[in-house]
């Protein structure tokens, strides 16, 4: 709302709160959604179970909308910032303290709802911050420093912590006598909440005071309500509409469900369709192979983008996208236990989604444009994080009923990763009505 004042000039010191800041934003994400699926895969929930569980979790993000301009009338985006950052580094700490006790899944997953809500209000007040904080021309020249920290949350996230958990879970044992794997996780949780409040100490030092972040303007509750009720009311009347949501909910229909079985199947043993990978190799495959092809898919798409149009290139990054979910298909069918294999196999499928999804990101960005773009861009990316939640819910049923089915046969894994293939015919429907309506050139 009030991102549109004038800045008041101030020595902003960028380079030391920006990385940080947006290192702590990518951390807590990467933790909820990606590392919880691994944490409850080795602490022995079925496929079901964690698909079901986690897919919730997606819920905060879905509807942080609503709340996004309350982060804007009260207090300030700094305070919000260094306060969710401790909030975050306790309930981090509370799931490190819960997971050895006898009711770990219900007090861990209570503490990620929290995490997940926490983490979804911090995303508001940084982004904001950003832009108080930091004059225009400092914004541009920030923006691939920020997006390179968000990276590395993912690698120190999906990678480094998951290395650093199952080398704790190949020790001999441990000083508390305690079950190895629970002992492991607990620890990694541990020293990721001494880092978040570590973090959040930094920034309550470090952070800047910008005036335009103290100023408050003086809004009604009624002015409040007749705003957020023309923002949705101006968004469902955009030409298109309905082919828009379409696209938004189903263009990642295959990788909702997909992203929810990746690490099981990894982690599974040989017996039962899996990879039988250990812990640390999931983390190095994923977290670090996985994140690199990701990151470059993305820098490609965005410079192909840029030189043909969105036009041109959504059915080719449709197809980059999907075609690449074959590499599972393979890794089920054969089983490789070349490291060096399942690697190239991940990396190859990473590096099509990269490319892919900026194609969905450069949509809605277009789709957005226009009165309240910054409103109608949080719904967007609501809808966005609903079309990856409920496929999600289903996924290990699903793989589970195929396990039954077709044990003796195929697989259940095998079976899974050819419906996920049959998952893409959506995506490629909806790509087919979206390219339909758009101008030739949509980057000018």
């Amino acid at each position: 709302m009030n991102d549109s004042r004038p800045q008041t000039p101030v020595k902003d010191h960028a380079w030391a709160w920006v990385p940080s800041l947006y290192f702590a934003e990518g951390l807590p994400y990467v933790v909820v959604m990606t590392v919880s699926v691994i944490l409850y895969k080795r602490l022995g929930l079925s496929n079901a179970q964690i698909a079901f569980y986690t897919s919730w979790l997606y819920l905060p993000w879905t509807l942080k909308f609503v709340w996004s301009p309350f982060i804007d009338l009260f207090k300030s985006k700094r305070w919000w910032i260094v306060t969710m950052q401790l909030l975050i580094g306790a309930l981090l700490g509370g799931v490190a303290f819960t997971l050895p006790g006898p009711h770990w899944l219900q007090w861990s997953m209570a503490f990620f709802w929290i995490m997940a809500f926490s983490s979804a209000t911090h995303d508001i007040a940084a982004d904001g911050f950003y832009m108080h904080g930091l004059c225009q021309e400092r914004q541009q020249f920030f923006i691939g420093i920020r997006n390179t920290f968000y990276r590395v949350a993912m690698i120190c996230g999906q990678g480094l912590l998951v290395m650093l958990a199952g080398k704790f879970e190949n020790a001999a044992s441990n000083p508390l006598g305690m079950e190895q794997i629970p002992f492991a996780w607990a620890l990694t949780f541990l020293i990721m909440a001494v880092l978040f409040i570590a973090l959040g100490l930094w920034h309550l030092f470090a952070l800047p005071r910008p005036e335009s972040d103290r100023q408050r303007d003086s809004l009604s509750g009624k002015e409040i309500i007749t705003n957020f009720g023309k923002t949705f009311r101006l968004f469902f009347q955009k030409s298109h509409i309905g082919i828009a949501l379409a696209f938004m909910l189903l263009y990642r229909f295959s990788e909702a469900q997909l992203v929810k079985l990746t690490s099981p199947f990894l982690l599974d043993s040989v017996d039962v369709g899996g990879l039988g990978l250990e812990t640390g190799t999931v983390g190095f495959a994923y977290g670090t192979v996985g994140v690199l092809a990701l990151v470059l898919g993305g820098i490609l798409g965005g410079i192909v983008i840029s030189r043909r149009g969105l036009k041109k290139s959504l059915m080719p990054m449709a197809l980059a996208l999907c075609l690449p979910n074959l590499v599972y298909v393979y890794l089920a069918w054969a089983q490789p236990q070349q490291l060096a294999t399942i690697y190239a196999g991940i990396a190859l499928e990473q590096l099509g989604y990269g490319y892919g999804f900026t194609a969905y990101t450069a949509y809605l960005l277009h789709f957005c444009q226009g009165e309240f773009k910054t409103a109608h861009y949080a719904i967007c990316t609501a809808v966005m994080a609903l079309g990856m939640m409920i496929p999600g819910m289903f996924a290990g049923r699903l793989q589970e009923w195929f396990q039954q089915l077709f044990a003796q046969s195929l697989g259940g894994y095998t079976v899974f990763f050819l419906w996920i293939m049959l998952c893409t015919l959506p995506c490629f429907y909806v790509v087919h009505l979206a390219k339909s309506i758009l101008p030739d050139r949509t980057d000018r």
